[in-house]
């Protein structure tokens, strides 16, 4: 009985408890679905609910004004706001992903789901966050059940097919810029600059948001404000150049080499 229900913890069998919050960490139901949530009180994953507001989070394509925008301007405005939360999520630890939701449903629209390395980073993220605002919007930040975002998101949505539209059930993740993708998570995989020696050789170099001692995390769509001069107890020294030395592998090879040659010398004097 033990192992049957579970096999089936957390499936659409599973009568007791909801699948979907077991899958994406959110249920169109909330708190009236007959079936439980079970909330972890640790998790190495950390869902910001509805974080980000998209500028046309009324009407797709169009400002509060029913103008066009260009979608151009739109992904420029997401990637600032991507790589601001994982500037200031990392400080915490290292972040295994980054997934913001490009659902409409109320119960997903702006989601963020951040996965870290190890729960006690995703612990300190989460007291960290605690009454913080970003956009004068308070944080909610909770641990969430999701750990294989293979299953929460929508496969077809990645080939373009998928009918639900934004209402779809599962997650829609907006996408980020290869460029963006490899500055970010690259630096968990090679070393690199200072992260200010970096931006400053470029004149269209980003700039950060405001994040004041009163523990607003303030942003107001476009960045504003100068992060060198605010981030210096963040700025790293650059990594110091590598010595070439001889590998004692390498080495052992050479002596190994020189053995065998001499014991072919020996071999054929005898001869």
């Amino acid at each position: 009985m033990a192992e049957h229900l579970a096999s089936i913890f957390g499936t659409e069998r599973d009568r007791v408890n909801c699948p979907f919050y077991f899958k994406i960490g959110a249920c169109r139901h909330g708190d009236r679905c007959s079936r439980l949530h079970n909330r972890p009180t640790i998790s190495p994953t950390l869902l910001l609910s509805n974080m980000y507001q998209r500028p046309d989070m009324i009407t797709p394509g169009l400002d509060p004004q029913g103008q066009a925008i260009d979608p151009r301007k739109i992904q420029e405005h997401f990637e600032d706001f991507f790589e601001d939360i994982f500037e200031e999520l990392s400080k915490f630890g290292e972040i295994e992903s980054l997934n913001i939701c490009d659902n409409l449903a109320d119960h997903m629209v702006g989601n963020v789901y951040v996965q870290f390395k190890e729960e006690d980073q995703a612990a300190a993220a989460v007291q960290a966050l605690q009454g913080r605002f970003y956009s004068g919007r308070p944080i909610i930040a909770d641990f969430s059940p999701v750990t294989d975002f293979r299953e929460a998101t929508c496969r077809q949505f990645e080939e373009n097919s998928c009918n639900r539209g934004g209402y779809c059930n599962f997650m829609h993740v907006k996408q980020i810029g290869r460029e963006l993708r490899r500055k970010l998570f690259g630096k968990y995989h090679r070393s690199q600059p200072s992260r200010s020696r970096s931006r400053s050789t470029s004149p269209n170099h980003r700039r950060g948001r405001d994040y004041r001692d009163r523990g607003d995390y303030h942003g107001n769509g476009r960045r504003t404000g100068d992060r060198h001069g605010r981030y210096e107890n963040d700025r790293r020294r650059p990594a110091s150049p590598r010595r070439r030395s001889r590998s004692p592998i390498r080495e052992g090879s050479e002596e190994r080499r020189a053995r065998i040659e001499q014991w072919n010398r020996e071999r054929d004097e005898k001869k």
